[in-house]
C-alpha cells in the first residue's frame, strides 16, 4: 500500500511509466536471465495471454483435468486463443507426469485431422497443493500458472530460475494477489523467443481490455513485491501456518501438505462442529474441505483452528 501511496503521482500512461519501465530488469535480477515482463489486470488473462502466446488456434494445450484453465476460467483460454483445444488428462494431486504427457503424445496422429499438441500447462503450486520439482518438465512449448508460485520456491527452498527457464519453463503467471497484493499479476516470458512473444502479448493485452490507463499502480506492487523479497516471506509465512494446520488434522490430509493448501477429511457433523466454533472453509465435495492459508497469517494464528481439527 506504501508504494501504491508513492506512485499516486503524474507520469506516463498505460506502460510506459517509470515502474513499469523497471519491470524486466527488476524480474530479470529475481530469474538470473533476460526476462520480459508485463503487468495485466488477473492470472485468468495472464494464463490466457500467455496460452495464446504459445499455441495457434489449430492446436491443442496439455493440461490436468482439474487445473484452473480448464475448471474455473469461464471457457478463457479457448477465448484468448480463438479455439485452441484443452486436453485434459488426470494424475494424483492434480499433477501432470512426463509418462503421462507422452502417452497422450503418442495418440495423435501427425495428419490434418488431429489436433496437435502445441504446448503443456503446469500449475505450481498445484490445485491440491503439490509442487513440481526442476526436473519434472517436457520438451513442448510450457506454461506455468503460478499464481502460488511463491508457496513453490519456499517449499523446495531454490532459486526461482531452477523452477522456471533451467527446466524449460517459456512463459509464467507470476501471482501476485494471492500472495498479498491488492490487484495485479505479472506475465513473464523467458528464452530465446521471450520479446516477440512479449510484443505479442501487449497486443492480447489491449485487444482484451486490460491495459489499465494507469498501469503504474500495478507496476509499483509487484516491484515492491520482488525486489526485497517480500514475496518469499510472505508465501513462507503461508506455508508454515498450513504446516501448523497439517499437525493438526494428522491422518485427515488428503494430500501432502506442500504449499498453504489442506484437504482434509471431514463428515458432515464433523464439519457443523467446527462452524459451530466459528470457523468457516469450503466444502470440497462430500466428507472433505479445503483450508488455504494466507500471507498474513502466522502459526499463532491458525492454531486455534488446529487445536479444533486435533480435538474432533
Amino acid at each position: 500500500m506504501a508504494a501504491i501511496a508513492a506512485a499516486d503521482r503524474a507520469d506516463h500512461g498505460y506502460d510506459g511509466d517509470a515502474w513499469s519501465a523497471r519491470l524486466d530488469d527488476a524480474f530479470s535480477t529475481l530469474f538470473e536471465t533476460e526476462v520480459q515482463a508485463l503487468w495485466v489486470a488477473s492470472g485468468t488473462a495472464a494464463n490466457s495471454i500467455a496460452l495464446a502466446c504459445l499455441c495457434p488456434p489449430y492446436g491443442g494445450v496439455i493440461a490436468h483435468e482439474e487445473a484452473h484453465i480448464v475448471v474455473d476460467e469461464c471457457g478463457a483460454p479457448g477465448f484468448f486463443t480463438h479455439g485452441a483445444t484443452l486436453m485434459p488428462l488426470p494424475g494424483v494431486g492434480a499433477k501432470l507426469t512426463p509418462d503421462s504427457v507422452r502417452d497422450r503424445l503418442k495418440t495423435i496422429r501427425p495428419d490434418v485431422h488431429q489436433v496437435p499438441a502445441r504446448a503443456i500447462s503446469i500449475t505450481n503450486a498445484t490445485e491440491y497443493g503439490l509442487v513440481y520439482a526442476p526436473e519434472e518438465a517436457h520438451d513442448l512449448g510450457l506454461h506455468m500458472d503460478g499464481a502460488r508460485f511463491a508457496n513453490a520456491v519456499a517449499h523446495l527452498g531454490c532459486a526461482p530460475a531452477d523452477l522456471t527457464w533451467r527446466a524449460g519453463v517459456n512463459a509464467l503467471s507470476f501471482g501476485c494477489v494471492k500472495n498479498g497484493g491488492m490487484i495485479g499479476e505479472a506475465l513473464l516470458f523467458f528464452g530465446a523467443q521471450a520479446q516477440d512473444r512479449a510484443a505479442e502479448a501487449r497486443r492480447w493485452r489491449k485487444r482484451s481490455g486490460h491495459l489499465f490507463s494507469k498501469g503504474r499502480y500495478l507496476a509499483t506492487q509487484l516491484l515492491a513485491m520482488i525486489e526485497d523479497g517480500l514475496w518469499l516471506r510472505n508465501a513462507s509465512a503461508a506455508n508454515a501456518a498450513a504446516r501448523a494446520l497439517a499437525k493438526g488434522a494428522g491422518n485427515r490430509l488428503m494430500h501432502p501438505v506442500e504449499a498453504n493448501e489442506l484437504f482434509v477429511r471431514l463428515s458432515a457433523q464433523e464439519a457443523a462442529t467446527l462452524r459451530a466454533q466459528g470457523f468457516d472453509f469450503y466444502d470440497w465435495g462430500e466428507g472433505a474441505a479445503r483450508l488455504v492459508t494466507n500471507w498474513s497469517q502466522d502459526v499463532a494464528a491458525v492454531a486455534p483452528l488446529a487445536a479444533a481439527l486435533a480435538r474432533l
